[in-house]
């Protein structure tokens, strides 16, 4: 377009030409180069359409008549099977879960499948009913703010937007969730009501799994009394066999070639080594630590202040987006386990899915080493569920080690008792439970099958890209705590995070995987939008981020909202994090007012909720006579609740407004997104 441009303006002032001009070559060769590429693009286009999976829009839910890999129904029919089990997960939990009922439809002469509605055309759930005693299964989470997990995205809008007729469909959904959070298994509720919406038929009421109480407990308590559903509408009995068939086989791949052998990838081989744009969570970007530096300035406690080179990485954040790490374990927990199973670490194995339809061929990147499958993919240091301890009875050599197993795997309210207090009260890993079981010695590819994927840490971004563009900066706590049985379990992210320390310019950088979340934890669009943050402890970090956004806006001349900013910590000598920022940030005018409260430093403990109670008048003139936005990050389960009671009084009180009109007000300030929360358990 430019260089045609540019020819007709020569032409402009050209008096003379011949009858067959520079001009008109120029143009003629310009529309057959044109034309050219159109045709053979289009023809491109056309074919690798061919090639691409048939899938159906939610506007024409009808035309099902072609199949394609996508096809679970096919996979169904073609292995003669009645049960699929569909997982929305984002940290591992509920595909764990539908794999775990899947295998038990064996027992109720239901052959099942696990499937992940992405990889699947979801459209073919009204193709159910033509399978005999068919069921649809749904294991489903919830996470942020009632969102649907990443891979359970197209899904829940097909089911917003389509009409399919279910009719003849029978289904049954469990809830993966947490109570602290105001959006309770949200994902869960509605696909339910919305499955029976369009003329399916629930098997069995849904269930809710609470992830803050035991969500172990709430699936096994529900899972049993699914079966009792099951049976009696299908009208079939258990057969009473336990199935303790292996999921996965072992491949020996000794004679695999070194570069073929995968070192701790989460995708693709030597992506570390070949780093390739985009980044997401299964292609992270290998950053350089640029500054880890101590925050606290002294005691016992450790806070750092982590800065993630991503220069030349394209890579983009917004204030307020998070940023994923992935971790890894550490080499004495992984020698441990090779020391208690008298096993060669460095054997190079893969594990294969026996089941050939299945799209999942491994649980994790294969082939690699033992010692690579237990540094990077599976989780060692977490409590293992009742399944776990069923699958290792038969490793059990000792009487009474299998009597405690048995006990711990049953349902019985004597082995939920044991499980809850052996486990999760006295907080045992599978290190803790070889080594207090000692005649427990299970196959180590076999525990790599049962031990769950190892998941990525998530972190409050504390820096805003106006100002640090070329850096993703967090505040990070190193997590160390005494259990029990005096044995000191570490946080496998912020430990590894505390040996990444930067050296000299001499020598390579330490570097770390990571890759950047979205999140709709955002400043007001407009910047002159008044606004309140709370956040005690590393609540401040998403906080740091808005400030330097808002300063950044105050040093090119914008007019800048009012900031008012809530923080506490323990004691002002030990713990107050970004001191002397903050108090320039109070200085230069950027923030309007800081509130702290340091809840050790005088008799009676004092926290940011007291600060705003006591300044009820401040809050109601911010949020309600000036529309401002007001943010809240920190603890879910306590602080996070308290601050919601205190806003919804102190609308009441100074809004003049009854207990059911001020909670309208909130929820419509939640709705508006004028009240946000970036909150944990």
């Amino acid at each position: 377009m430019e260089n045609s441009e540019g020819v007709k303006i020569e032409s402009t002032v050209v008096t003379e030409e011949p009858l067959i001009s520079a001009l008109d070559i120029a143009l003629f060769a310009v529309i057959i180069t044109v034309a050219y590429f159109w045709y053979f693009k289009r023809d491109k286009q056309s074919s690798s359409s061919e090639k691409k999976p048939y899938t159906i829009q939610p506007s024409s839910l009808s035309s099902i008549e072609q199949t394609s890999n996508s096809s679970f129904i096919k996979k169904l029919k073609s292995t003669g099977r009645s049960l699929v089990v569909f997982y929305g997960s984002q940290t591992g939990t509920a595909e764990e879960f539908a794999g775990r009922i899947a295998k038990e439809g064996a027992r109720y002469k239901m052959k099942g499948m696990v499937a992940d509605p992405e990889e699947c055309d979801m459209a073919d759930l009204v193709e159910m009913k033509e399978i005999q005693k068919s069921l649809a299964i749904f294991c489903i989470a919830t996470h942020g703010e009632g969102d649907p997990t990443d891979n359970a995205m197209d899904f829940y809008e097909w089911l917003q937007n389509g009409d399919a007729d279910l009719e003849g469909l029978n289904y049954a959904v469990f809830g993966l969730g947490n109570k602290t959070y105001e959006h309770y298994n949200e994902i869960a509720i509605y696909i339910d009501q919305r499955l029976e919406e369009l003329g399916a038929t629930r098997v069995h009421e849904i269930g809710l799994g609470d992830d803050d109480a035991n969500i172990e407990d709430d699936f096994v308590s529900w899972k049993e009394k699914l079966w009792e559903s099951v049976c009696s509408h299908y009208g079939i009995e258990e057969t009473g066999e336990e199935s303790n068939i292996r999921q996965y086989k072992l491949v020996d791949c000794s004679e695999v070639l070194p570069e073929r052998i995968f070192s701790g990838e989460i995708s693709r081989l030597k992506s570390y080594e070949n780093q390739r744009f985009s980044f997401d969570v299964k292609n992270p970007y290998l950053s350089k630590i640029a500054v880890n530096r101590e925050l606290h300035k002294s005691g016992d406690r450790s806070c750092m202040h982590i800065e993630f080179d991503i220069d030349g990485s394209k890579m983009r954040y917004d204030t307020g987006d998070h940023v994923a790490v992935y971790p890894k374990n550490s080499s004495e927990l992984v020698d441990k386990i090779g020391e208690l199973l008298n096993a060669d670490l460095d054997a190079v194995f893969s594990l294969l899915n026996t089941d050939e339809e299945s799209s999942k061929k491994h649980p994790f990147p294969c082939p690699c080493t033992y010692r690579t499958a237990l540094t990077y993919y599976l989780d060692i240091t977490s409590n293992p569920r009742t399944h776990i301890m069923k699958e290792l009875i038969e490793y059990a050599s000792d009487p009474k080690d299998q009597e405690k197993l048995k006990l711990m795997a049953s349902s019985t309210p004597e082995g939920k008792k044991e499980f809850h207090e052996w486990i999760l009260r006295d907080n045992r890993n599978i290190v803790h439970i070889l080594e207090d079981l000692p005649s427990v010695k299970p196959d180590l590819d076999h525990l790599c099958e049962l031990l769950p994927r190892l998941q990525c840490r998530y972190y409050s971004i504390s820096s805003s890209p106006k100002v640090y563009p070329k850096s993703i900066h967090i505040t990070a706590v190193l997590v160390n705590y005494t259990t029990p049985t005096n044995r000191v379990n570490k946080g496998v992210a912020t430990n590894l995070l505390a040996q990444l320390i930067p050296t000299n310019d001499e020598l390579p950088q330490p570097t770390i995987p990571i890759y950047i979340r979205r999140s709709q934890f955002r400043l007001p669009p407009k910047g002159q939008t008044p606004i309140i943050m709370i956040g005690p402890g590393t609540g401040l970090a998403p906080f740091r981020g808005f400030i330097q956004e808002r300063d950044y806006a105050r040093k090119e001349g914008r007019e800048i909202g009012e900031m008012v900013l809530y923080f506490g910590c323990r004691k002002k000598d030990e713990d107050f994090i970004y001191e002397n920022e903050l108090q320039e940030y109070v200085a230069n005018g950027t923030l309007t007012k800081l509130h702290l409260a340091f809840s050790r430093d005088q008799p009676e403990k004092k926290y940011v909720t007291h600060l705003l109670e006591q300044n009820a008048d401040e809050l109601w003139n911010i949020i309600g006579e000036k529309s401002g936005h007001l943010y809240v990050c920190g603890d879910a389960r306590s602080m996070a609740k308290d601050v919601h009671s205190i806003i919804v009084k102190v609308v009441m009180e100074k809004g003049q407004m009854t207990n059911s009109q001020a909670l309208n007000y909130v929820k419509k300030m939640e709705q508006q997104k004028r009240y946000s929360a970036d909150v944990w358990s």
